[in-house]
């Protein structure tokens, strides 16, 4: 398109809205830390020179690194003889070393949480469940004394049901390696996509078999800050980590509207969610193209404009959006985002959308399918990514929507979106 075209195209004014969500962040991690760990009473059962595997896996949990140097910490308080394995299924390409890069791209490596990393995709075979479904665990772990699997519970973005994202996925799907992942997503469907379903089939087998010896459980608010962290034995995961799904679900951050025909998302990426962008918060869990009808918020469109830097080109999630810019399509590593997606049986997640080389094109077409008589009455939203929704910029269709909402707060006036000279938003 010309200079002309571009400029005799009417776009939505915007207006930046402050959304006030509850904080609860802790003061102190390292000691939320430790307090958890004294309460589980470890000392009790870690003894000097016994070997500790540390699972972490590919989340970009804030404050990881500084919750796994706390754990380090305290275990060599104890005389243990800790190190990290990654618990990631296929997340980094399914391969030793890309899992390892993913994370000390958290700064989970020697020098950041002072005791190595061992990555392997070996498994070894726990068992299987009375419907055939085998059961693989990371064969270094499962070598260790004991084993504590750090993880953030939250609601996740496909399974559904009492048990989500958590320290039993870590189990079951993170240990599991490539091989697990896969023969746990291919059973899901028999399973209606409930992890409790087959997890109570699952994890008593773990636990009897393999040394797990605890769980470490961090709940973030909505500020994407960590707020909670409690230990839970291995016989109580299966009960007591739907009661802090709860919690999780409650602080989670939302966009301040449920309904838009645009949602444009500054970045995607695997830190930021399985799926890309949270689709808790964009309401498309169970369909990648619309909300169900008791599902919100319902979003007509959506428009991605880059891969995040820490998803290292797995674009997983790309495919749930409409439109992208064309340097998505380039900045995508094509293997790594197809084994996540082929993994997760969540295929179309990897598609290609729409994509245009320049931000303002992408508005454009975007516009064209709005049906609306003037671009004024357009309700678009504009957010950094789905983790982070303190602040949203909101089309000004919006503003009287605002008015009588104590939980929000306009914090400047409408204007014209800014483009720079190749046509990209301008973040000025």
């Amino acid at each position: 398109m010309s200079n002309r075209e571009h400029q005799s195209t009417e776009l939505p004014e915007f207006f930046r809205v402050r959304q006030r969500f509850a904080s609860h962040a802790l003061p102190d991690v390292d000691a939320a830390v430790t307090t958890a760990l004294r309460t589980a009473d470890l000392s009790g059962r870690v003894q000097a020179g016994q070997s500790v595997a540390i699972a972490i896996g590919s989340r970009g949990i804030a404050d990881i690194a500084e919750v796994t140097r706390s754990l380090v910490r305290y275990l060599r308080t104890l005389g243990a003889d800790p190190f990290v394995v990654p618990a990631m299924g296929s997340h980094g390409g399914a391969t030793d070393e890309g899992q390892a890069t993913v994370l000390a791209s958290y700064g989970i490596d020697q020098q950041g949480i002072g005791c190595p990393v061992r990555s392997s995709m070996e498994t070894v075979v726990v068992g299987s469940t009375d419907d055939g479904v085998q059961i693989h665990f990371d064969k270094i772990a499962s070598a260790a004394d004991h084993i504590i699997v750090v993880n953030r519970i939250k609601p996740h973005t496909r399974l559904v049901g009492q048990l989500e994202s958590g320290i039993v996925k870590m189990l079951m799907i993170g240990l599991g390696k490539h091989r697990g992942a896969l023969t746990y997503h291919q059973a899901f469907p028999n399973y209606d996509y409930y992890l409790d379903r087959i997890a109570a089939k699952v994890v008593p087998k773990i636990v009897a078999k393999m040394p797990v010896t605890l769980g470490l459980a961090i709940v973030e608010d909505a500020f994407d800050r960590v707020s909670l962290i409690e230990a839970i034995a291995p016989d109580a995961l299966l009960t007591e980590e739907p009661r802090l799904l709860k919690v999780a679900r409650n602080w989670m951050p939302r966009l301040p509207f449920d309904h838009a025909d645009l949602l444009i998302v500054d970045q995607i990426g695997k830190e930021i969610s399985g799926s890309g962008m949270d689709t808790n918060v964009i309401g498309r869990k169970s369909n990648d193209r619309e909300a169900a009808p008791d599902e919100f918020p319902k979003i007509r469109q959506i428009f991605v404009r880059s891969l995040s830097n820490k998803t290292n080109g797995n674009a997983t999630g790309i495919g749930i959006a409409e439109y992208c810019r064309a340097q998505v399509v380039q900045d995508m590593n094509v293997r790594m985002t197809r084994i996540n997606c082929i993994t997760s049986g969540h295929v179309t997640a990897g598609a290609v959308p729409v994509y245009f080389d320049t931000d303002r094109e992408v508005l454009e077409a975007a516009l064209t399918q709005a049906r609306l008589p003037t671009p004024r009455g357009a309700k678009w939203m504009h957010v950094p990514d789905t983790l982070h929704l303190s602040q949203v910029a909101c089309s000004v269709a919006y503003r009287d929507a605002v008015s009588g909402r104590d939980d929000l707060e306009v914090i400047d006036e409408a204007r014209p979106l800014k483009f720079d000279s190749r046509g990209n938003l301008s973040c000025d």
